[in-house]
């Protein structure tokens, strides 16, 4: 397993010195004494799910100064993750190459998962002691700069180890507390890479009360997220997914739900002012079709296909604006921890497996039978 010691913090590169948990133990900077080792899911190369490997000899990270240790309850699952694993993000200058979510291959071996919830169970020594025992949800991201808005630029489980394990040490202000919130750990874990993509798309594309959305790709997790985000916000939602899925969607707040595979203007009564796309591919300019006059499209997927074939004419003669998002700001995912303190919604949770079944999951996920998220459970540790 790569050292702990050294690891750059979360908000951008650069090294710090890191106390071991036996340290940590001794000092009485844990909430209780933690054990050396963890269970922990590694990925040790590029591959299928035969590349991920259940190991119970794992060290349990140490913590930097303004660190703490989380001990996780459960973990969601996400395309990062079967895209990363397989090294399916291409380069900039070679689409088809083996690539990180960076456009650079992983560092192996690496524990993935970007989406943790949990309690606090170890502080660094500038982290307020008061705050063991915390319930919290993790903000994965790693940002460019302290700006609350700070561009990400790596994640947790990607360019650093993840919540794929009983243990994962985290920026302590990346670590929200949630300990209000009345939704269950497994709803939490659902959150942080789907829903908080989701908040992103929608604040960069400027989405107002009682504007008209289409979503694409409707029954996953961003998809699904950006239904409930969108009709929480006053909004009416038009949303694609398949036949055998639409009454699920239905059910999750959209308003109509078209069948993928159609033309979108050729079935709406008037056109949206927003569509908010994580799916790409040659179905793209039908969606810019879709929109009217000053029309704005957010994309953030493209599991249907990079590359498309535009004619720019249909932007520009009609003022249209295509925005990029990538994840999602520190403001963002604030505006998202808020509304998870409240219980604004409640994430469809498709399916729970144990972390030993990892690779079963990984598979139930590539084959996309479900509506919403799929989350690990993580085991508890012994006491060390």
């Amino acid at each position: 397993m790569r050292p702990t010691t050294g690891a750059p913090a979360q908000s951008g590169p650069g090294t710090a010195p890191v106390t071991p948990v036996a340290d940590l133990n001794r000092w009485g900077r844990t909430a209780h004494p933690v054990p050396e080792r963890m269970t922990a899911v590694v990925l040790t190369r590029h591959g299928g799910p035969e590349a991920l490997e259940v190991r119970h000899d794992v060290p349990t990270p140490g913590l930097a100064d303004d660190q703490v240790l989380v001990a996780v309850a459960a973990a969601g699952m996400n395309n990062t993750d079967v895209w990363s694993r397989e090294g399916g993000y291409g380069t900039a200058g070679d689409p088809s190459a083996v690539g990180g979510w960076r456009g650079v291959p992983l560092d192996f071996p690496r524990v993935q998962g970007g989406d943790i919830a949990g309690r606090i169970v170890g502080v660094g020594a500038r982290v307020d002691p008061a705050r063991l025992g915390e319930r919290v949800l993790v903000d994965g991201a790693l940002y460019d700069s302290d700006s609350p808005h700070a561009n990400a630029v790596g994640l947790l489980g990607s360019e650093r180890d993840g919540g794929f394990a009983q243990f994962a040490a985290v920026e302590a202000r990346r670590a929200h507390d949630v300990g209000a919130s009345p939704l269950s750990d497994r709803e939490l874990a659902a959150l942080p890479i789907a829903y908080g993509t989701a908040v992103g798309m929608l604040e960069r594309v400027g989405l107002a009360p009682g504007e008209r959305v289409l979503v694409t790709g409707a029954s996953g997790g961003v998809g699904l997220a950006l239904v409930q985000l969108a009709r929480a916000r006053g909004c009416t939602v038009v949303a694609v997914t398949t036949a055998d899925k639409r009454d699920q969607v239905a059910a999750a707040g959209a308003d109509r739900v078209l069948e993928r595979g159609a033309v979108p203007r050729e079935h709406l009564d008037a056109p949206v002012d927003v569509v908010a796309d994580v799916v790409g591919g040659p179905a793209f300019p039908d969606l810019v079709d879709a929109l009217g006059e000053g029309g704005r499209l957010v994309t953030a997927g493209a599991i249907a296909g990079a590359e498309i074939t535009l004619d720019i004419r249909r932007l520009y003669l009609h003022t249209r604006r295509i925005v990029g998002s990538a994840m999602w700001t520190p403001a963002h995912y604030d505006r998202l921890v808020e509304e998870a303190r409240r219980g604004a919604f409640a994430p469809v949770i498709a399916d729970t497996y144990p972390l030993a079944e990892i690779g079963a999951a990984q598979r139930a996920f590539a084959e996309k039978r479900f509506v919403g998220k799929l989350v690990l459970d993580v085991p508890p540790a012994a006491a060390g």
